[in-house]
């Protein structure tokens, strides 16, 4: 009878994945043009997420996403599901005891590698999943997950990072350099981001799809909000985007920046000559230019356009592409995404990278969560690696924040540091229910 008891015991403590639940989530932004631009000209801010459930006393889940724009989302939902499926049963203490091991179980599936390799909605599924048991992990730690990775040991943190391929650029040992550089002003740095938060700049008035007046309109109350760096989509009509950029000049004067976007619209030598047109206009930077495949084309584009600088990152597949950029010197701004790559561990090794290159981090942000999820990527970069913002921002849009448990908060054009327990992916129960997309497929 007393061992009996012994097992019952001993059966609470260690909790286990008891579900992995995904939902195809939509929203109909697509209605007010909300996120269009060249090449996205009717956009749904979509989300393809998952709930991973355990049988804890805590009750905690965790979650993550992959972003979509609305058609094929639930192509996405359905690859998470896949991967996330093999999870349920298993230890979560031994999932969260080392998420280096984890995430490397992932991206070293030779079943999952040959649809991509590490490339793709497979690749973005396992961000997903990798997400969610950061947030899982965080939660149960009781802290905001950028507390809980930059308060890691040098040590730590380059055993959670894959150098496959990226010994040729960054070693094991120059990393711990990096992390251990940084370490002396870990605490400083975490107070004034209490205090202070972290830059944001905001792509609200920008969308392509807005009138004139809405995006002056726009553009005022984002300076009287505090940001000093606007950024407007471009790559519709030469003529159309140098009016949009002259009226938002206006708006805004002189000493707040302007950033812009073509989202690939362009071929190398037509980015050349259109960003020609409107540098007039004193460009803080051209984002995604052409193809994010095309890294000589960013290099030639960059060379071309010199000073003005280039920006890409938010369809860049994965850590090598970014190596690359960086070897070829093709960009002067790393766009990280938190939903693009395998997770917060292949971003840390993005970080990495870009400290070793020299190069700033302004990730991307605009869609469903993706706010509420790169912040922390960008607080964990200013505590435990770069130890800088200067110049550096993270991208805010004015969207669909009021679906997440704890959304992002604003104040003075900075990110308010979160102090939530978690990584903020966790969507709230009643807009799942409210905006869930029913397929054919669907599971339920």
């Amino acid at each position: 009878m007393f061992s009996l008891v012994l097992v019952a015991d001993q059966r609470n403590v260690v909790a286990s994945i008891t579900a992995a639940q995904t939902v195809d989530v939509r929203f109909p932004t697509s209605q007010q043009l909300d996120g269009s631009d060249a090449m996205n000209p009717d956009p749904d801010y979509s989300a393809a997420y998952l709930s991973l459930v355990t049988d804890a006393e805590d009750g905690h889940l965790g979650a993550g996403f992959v972003f979509t724009t609305g058609r094929g989302n639930n192509i996405a939902a359905e690859a998470i599901q896949t991967i996330a499926d093999d999870l349920v049963g298993e230890s979560v203490e031994d999932l969260l005891a080392d998420m280096g091991a984890t995430y490397r179980r992932f991206v070293y599936d030779s079943h999952l590698r040959w649809l991509g390799p590490e490339k793709g909605v497979v690749h973005m599924a396992i961000g997903a999943v990798v997400n969610a048991l950061w947030d899982l992990k965080a939660k149960r730690a009781g802290r905001p997950l950028w507390q809980l990775v930059s308060s890691m040991s040098p040590e730590e943190l380059v055993g959670l990072v894959d150098f496959r391929y990226l010994t040729d650029a960054l070693t094991p040992d120059e990393a711990l350099e990096i992390l251990e550089k940084a370490a002396p002003g870990r605490a400083e740095r975490t107070d004034q981001l209490v205090a202070r938060g972290y830059p944001a700049y905001t792509t609200t008035p920008g969308w392509l799809g807005y009138s004139d007046e809405k995006m002056v309109r726009l553009a005022h109350e984002a300076v009287a909000d505090g940001f000093t760096q606007i950024k407007l989509k471009v790559g519709g009509s030469v003529d159309d985007d140098v009016r949009r950029l002259s009226l938002a000049r206006a708006a805004v004067g002189p000493e707040v920046k302007i950033a812009i976007d073509a989202n690939q619209h362009w071929d190398v030598d037509q980015a050349i000559d259109w960003v020609g047109r409107l540098q007039q206009f004193d460009l803080a930077w051209i984002e995604e230019p052409t193809s994010p495949d095309d890294l000589v084309g960013h290099a030639t584009i960059r060379r071309a356009i010199a000073p003005t600088p280039v920006a890409t990152g938010e369809h860049t597949a994965n850590r090598v592409m970014f190596k690359q950029l960086l070897q070829l010197e093709a960009i002067d701004v790393m766009q990280i995404d938190a939903a693009r790559v395998a997770g917060v561990n292949e971003n840390l090794a993005n970080l990495l990278l870009a400290a070793k290159f020299g190069v700033r981090v302004c990730p991307h942000a605009g869609g469903v969560g993706l706010c509420e999820a790169v912040q922390h990527l960008s607080m964990i970069d200013f505590v435990a690696i770069s130890g800088t913002t200067d110049d550096r921002y993270i991208e805010y849009v004015d969207h669909l924040h009021e679906h997440f448990v704890n959304p992002v908060r604003i104040v003075d054009g900075h990110y308010v540091a979160p102090l939530a327990p978690g990584a903020g992916t966790e969507m709230l129960a009643a807009s799942l229910a409210a905006y869930r997309h029913h397929t054919a497929h669907d599971r339920s």
